[in-house]
């Protein structure tokens, strides 16, 4: 009996991808197959479905079963309040921590004092030499920040062998972050090799250069946008390091890699796998043998949101999940509260604990590249890897990473990427939750730390200008509706409102009101429940008693034909700013807006402009005067 396998399938008559076919074309009932592939901003297919890849070997990223490191960010101005996290961060798991100093690519307008007083502060009491972790996070004006991290060991009396320190230097993605730079690609190289030489000898084992992907992700780029970046700027590291008399099979362990993570796991985890493979590819075109690449990871900036920020513990765990998955080297969680201010110790340990609970309690690490041989994530693996090498190639030829700065060539494609986000965004098509769906209007106040940020000195003279590529956070766009719907709570003790006209029975308006609560409320406007009814008058009504500006019809295309004129046409003479129909245009059309000034929202229209729309009816009725007002 032990030797005997149960065939639980075994009573079922074997199916094929053609029987499965033939099944999805009855639903789909003469519509497209089509209909059912999605696309990444990349172009890439995404399959409904997809057979198992058979033979396929895991992709060798982490030692086997070892955890990743578990980074704490410090970012706290105060250098004594940053020591307090650090330790705090260290005694409750925390394996490493992210020195994250002003200025830097991720600081995010927060970040460390980058003075030599500052940084050993920072480190009091930080056994460096016990297995800890570090990382640097520096840029422009905290470029002697790795010196003085150098410096901190050496008068310490530490082995800098034993000491473990990414030190980060990045000046490509400080290029791309703040638009400009003072000298040119050729007078850059010279003092980063140089202050990479000084480091070496000193006895650090590196790495030092980091090629930062965050960099084009942070601004709405795509996934292969993002890689393609990380392979110009690490073979651009690569180049100058052997170029300072460094052999290459050391030079390439002098260089990291840090991509974002993002809730979207199967593409997080294929482009983290795409990575591996493509610098392995690099290695081999360089005549090495291929070695794993130390890759760093960061969840992601631009998946924050401001509003429900709960949400972004969710979103933080499916990053995590994902990069861990895929063989991250190291991870640090940005705190569920980093885009409202500097996180307090509630949102730190929340980081912290979201990376133990996978690794203690889930054992995620114990299994290297579980995604090998699954359809899905190969395919997008094998995708995103020719779709970033042709970047990169796009890249080498306009002259490298610096060059194609200078060009626009990256900026460019960046800018598109994000504009197509933006309109997916506002359209709602691309979900925002706690933001453009399920919003709650009636949310506490989040905590975080008041703290004064670094004041950092002028980067002087810029001899290079070129577009610089911005962080974004993709729900800035709804909040600012949310923002003002604050203020005008404030200032005017009311938040701007909508009354939802229900017409018929809850059968016909149930399911069209729940939509138009959720799509006005995005946008901050309170939506305002009236009672079922089929007389205008009473409609009417109900919509003065409510104090509503704005007015929605909610029921089904067969009332709405009935009804949806003369409902329209009173609820404007009752003083309706703006009256709206949810749902699409069909034949009540001609007679909704012959009543009057009509507008339709549904699932396919441009929320964020219709929201926007709706402030100016809105404004119309209050006071500039009062609205600008200081509403504290």
């Amino acid at each position: 009996m032990e030797d005997e396998r149960l065939e639980f399938a075994s009573a079922f008559a074997p199916a094929s991808r053609e029987d499965w076919r033939r099944l999805v074309d009855e639903v789909l009932k003469g519509a497209p197959f089509e209909k059912l592939i999605g696309r990444t901003y990349d172009g890439l297919r995404i399959e409904p479905v997809y057979r198992r890849v058979k033979n396929v070997a895991p992709i060798q990223g982490r030692a086997p079963a070892a955890p990743w490191q578990i980074m704490q960010r410090i970012d706290h101005p105060d250098a004594a309040a940053a020591n307090a996290q650090a330790l705090a961060d260290l005694e409750n798991g925390a394996t490493g921590l992210a020195l994250v100093f002003a200025g830097g690519s991720g600081s995010h307008a927060l970040g460390l004092e980058p003075t030599a007083d500052a940084v050993a502060r920072i480190l009091q009491d930080v056994h460096l030499d016990a297995g800890i972790s570090i990382e640097l996070q520096v840029g422009p004006q905290s470029r002697m920040a790795p010196i003085h991290v150098a410096e901190y060991v050496k008068a310490k009396g530490l082995n800098p062998v034993v000491c473990d320190i990414r030190f980060g230097l990045d000046p490509l993605a400080a290029c791309a972050t703040w638009g400009h730079s003072p000298y040119a690609w050729e007078e850059i190289v010279p003092a980063v090799t140089e202050g990479i030489k000084g480091l070496a000898a000193l006895g650090f084992k590196g790495p030092f250069a980091s090629a930062d992907g965050r960099v084009v992700h942070d601004a709405g780029g795509s996934e292969a946008q993002e890689l393609a970046f990380v392979l110009a700027c690490g073979v651009a590291y690569l180049r100058a390091i052997e170029g300072a008399g460094i052999p290459l099979e050391q030079a390439r362990g002098m260089v990291y890699a840090r991509l974002a993570a993002d809730a979207d796991q199967f593409l997080t985890m294929a482009k983290f796998r795409a990575l591996r493979l493509l610098w392995a590819r690099i290695e081999q075109a360089s005549g090495l043998s291929p070695k794993p690449l130390f890759i760093a990871a960061d969840t992601a900036w631009r998946m924050l949101t401001q509003r429900d920020p709960y949400v972004n513990m969710l979103r933080a765990t499916m990053a995590t999940f994902a990069a861990g998955l895929a063989g991250a080297n190291a991870i640090t969680v940005l705190p569920h509260t980093l885009a409202l201010g500097l996180p307090d110790p509630f949102a730190r340990r929340v980081a912290r604990n979201t990376q133990l609970l996978l690794l203690e309690e889930s054992n995620l690490a114990r299994v290297s590249d579980p995604a090998a041989g699954s359809g899905g994530i190969e395919a997008l693996t094998s995708e995103l890897c020719e779709a970033a090498w042709a970047l990169f190639q796009e890249t080498e030829k306009a002259g490298g990473a610096f060059a194609a700065l200078q060009n626009g060539l990256i900026q460019d494609k960046v800018t598109a990427t994000r504009a197509a986000r933006e309109a997916n965004i506002a359209k709602r098509r691309d979900v925002l939750t706690g933001v453009s769906e399920f919003p709650n209007l009636q949310e506490g106040e989040t905590k975080v730390l008041d703290a004064k940020p670094v004041v950092l000195p002028s980067v002087g003279e810029q001899t290079y200008t070129f577009k610089a590529l911005t962080p974004i956070r993709l729900a800035e766009s709804f909040e600012a509706l949310r923002d003002e719907s604050d203020t005008a709570l404030k200032v005017l003790g009311a938040r701007p409102r909508v009354f939802l006209a229900k017409l018929g029975t809850p059968a016909d308006f149930t399911a069209r009101t729940t939509f138009a609560k959720s799509f006005f409320e995005a946008g901050g406007i309170e939506a305002v429940d009236g009672v079922g009814v089929a007389d205008p008058a009473e409609l009417a009504a109900a919509f003065k008693s409510s104090g509503a500006e704005l007015a929605c019809l909610c029921s089904s295309d067969k009332v709405y034909a009935e009804n949806a004129g003369a409902a329209a046409r009173a609820l404007e003479e009752a003083g309706a700013k703006h009256v709206y129909l949810a749902g699409r245009p069909s034949e009540s059309e001609t007679a909704f807006r012959t009543a009057g000034n009509g507008s339709f929202i549904h699932v396919a229209c441009d929320a964020l402009a219709s929201l926007k729309a709706a402030y100016g009816w809105i404004q119309q009725s209050v006071d500039p005067a009062l609205m600008a007002s200081d509403p504290s």
